[in-house]
């Protein structure tokens, strides 16, 4: 795709934007102008009055879309009016060349809720902060209902965010097998997965100093998220090994949560979901995807429909509180049809949290390295299977509590959790909105820094970030407990000097 910007335009948001009506392209010098190559371009300019007015144009092939768009200076807008202007120009002439409406308008970010908790925040209220969405912003009436939901619940769980805590994410970036979804390929190899004996121990020992830090900073703790990868892909042994080590650092009972996401029914025994119970974790997930066995073989998953429902009664059985299951809409070879009934089967068996993601593939996945065409601007019958389980969830008792969206995702959908009154999983809420300090351990893991500067409101992030690979992170664990010259200080380090430099 070839993009031509002339203002004060977001290119990035400019970029994803364009997605929108053409998912799958790419942007470059090395574009050029040709047969099924769109060209894109916006002006933006502000006039006397304040107002940003912008102009948009779209060519594709030999037909040609132009619009117009203003934000007058009086109009509150949730980023630059220079934005908002190119958005709805672009989005305007989108529509008309290719007769295709975008179900969230110009919303392009990943964290949509942020954006309706601003407007409950300024007082707009639940009618008057859809009534934005839709009419300024041009999401659909369900997508805006949907947001202002997920804020309003998001908000109310916030207040009850205990003060001056922070949560724990730790890392386990190994699976069985790659699903062909995924780009996580060097995870899998049989040489990393070798490593797991020697990963558990360096995490442990990182773990120590994490919490550690944690205590020295004065915080408390209020959940703590395994995640992956797959953190079931360790033995029962080497997961009773890494809970323990958890149990020695902090008092399992008292947190808001404790999730171990499980994952792959492939991957659960009984045994490993009694070691995660007699450790105190409190959510764990179970994640068919699809209950079609050839939909799951077409996508690389090596569990069954009958492994699912094996995995699920260990997890029932073994008396953890709350168990997810993860379901994916717009896979390929899926259709209207087989997820609804795969979402109606779920929710017989009555989970207290239910995921619904939107296909999205990776770059690195096998799906697109074998040739096949993933990217889709309706996304056939991908928008069908999400309003189906957004209305199922709704009157099967269960309330949308957090979501976020891609890039690329199959007709532009977006992914949400759905939880039980009072089961909603608390660190999703606390990852996404920003309102807490995320410390995090093991290869691939983000810790992100937040602290209050500012009496006014500011806020500062700062991220800091592990090595990608489990043998990067060896090598760098190794050579720290080593002293090496020239290696930069460990996670505990930078979190205890980030919380107690003088400001």
């Amino acid at each position: 795709m070839i993009l031509h910007l002339d203002g004060n335009i977001s290119e990035y948001y400019a970029q994803t934007l364009c997605l929108v009506f053409f998912p799958g392209s790419t942007f470059g010098e090395h574009e050029q102008p040709g047969e099924g190559v769109p060209e894109v371009s916006v002006n933006v300019y502000t006039d006397k009055s304040g107002a940003a007015n912008a102009y948009a144009s779209i060519k594709l092939n030999d037909k040609v879309s132009e619009a117009t768009a203003q934000v007058t200076a009086e109009e509150e807008t949730i980023t630059t009016k220079e934005n908002v202007a190119a958005g709805r120009a672009l989005f305007a002439a989108g529509k008309t060349l290719l007769g295709h409406i975008p179900p969230w308008g110009i919303l392009t970010g990943v964290r949509p809720s942020k954006i309706a908790m601003s407007f409950l925040e300024q007082g707009k209220g639940i009618l008057r902060s859809k009534r934005i969405l839709r009419d300024e912003y041009f999401l659909n009436p369900q997508k805006a209902s949907l947001v202002v939901s997920v804020a309003s619940t998001e908000r109310k769980l916030l207040r009850r965010m205990p003060k001056n805590s922070c949560s724990v994410y730790i890392s386990i970036p190994f699976c069985p097998t790659r699903c062909a979804y995924c780009s996580f390929v060097s995870y899998t190899t049989p040489r990393l997965l070798s490593m797991i004996d020697d990963y558990v121990n360096a995490l442990c020992e990182d773990l120590d100093e994490l919490f550690g830090a944690i205590r020295k900073v004065g915080m408390t703790i209020s959940t703590v998220y395994i995640g992956g990868g797959t953190p079931t892909t360790l033995d029962p042994s080497q997961l009773e090994k890494l809970l323990s080590k958890i149990c020695e650092n902090t008092d399992v009972a008292s947190l808001e949560e404790f999730t171990l996401e499980a994952g792959r029914p492939d991957t659960i025994t009984e045994e490993k979901l009694a070691v995660a119970a007699k450790y105190g974790v409190t959510r764990v997930s179970v994640n068919p995807q699809t209950l079609n066995d050839d939909i799951l073989r077409e996508v690389g998953r090596r569990h069954t429909v009958e492994d699912f429902y094996r995995a699920y009664d260990c997890a029932k059985k073994s008396g953890i509180r709350d168990i997810n299951v993860d379901l994916i809409a717009g896979l390929p070879g899926d259709d209207f049809k087989n997820f609804s009934e795969t979402v109606d089967r779920i929710v017989e068996l009555d989970p207290t949290n239910i995921t619904v993601h939107t296909f999205c593939v990776k770059r690195a996945a096998d799906l697109l390295r074998s040739g096949n065409d993933v990217y889709s601007l309706t996304g056939g019958e991908a928008g069908k299977c999400v309003s189906y389980s957004q209305i199922k969830m709704k009157f099967s008792g269960y309330k949308p509590y957090y979501m976020y969206r891609q890039k690329n995702t199959v007709a532009n959908q977006e992914n949400v959790g759905y939880a039980k009154e009072g089961h909603e999983g608390l660190y999703n809420i606390y990852m996404m909105e920003e309102k807490q300090p995320i410390f995090a351990a093991g290869a691939g893991a983000v810790t992100k820094l937040l602290r209050q500067d500012d009496p006014g409101g500011d806020r500062r992030i700062v991220r800091l970030f592990t090595p990608k690979y489990p043998y990067e992170y060896l090598r760098e664990h190794e050579d720290r407990k080593a002293g090496k010259e020239g290696v930069k200080p460990g996670i505990a380090e930078q979190i205890v000097d980030f919380y107690t430099e003088k400001t």
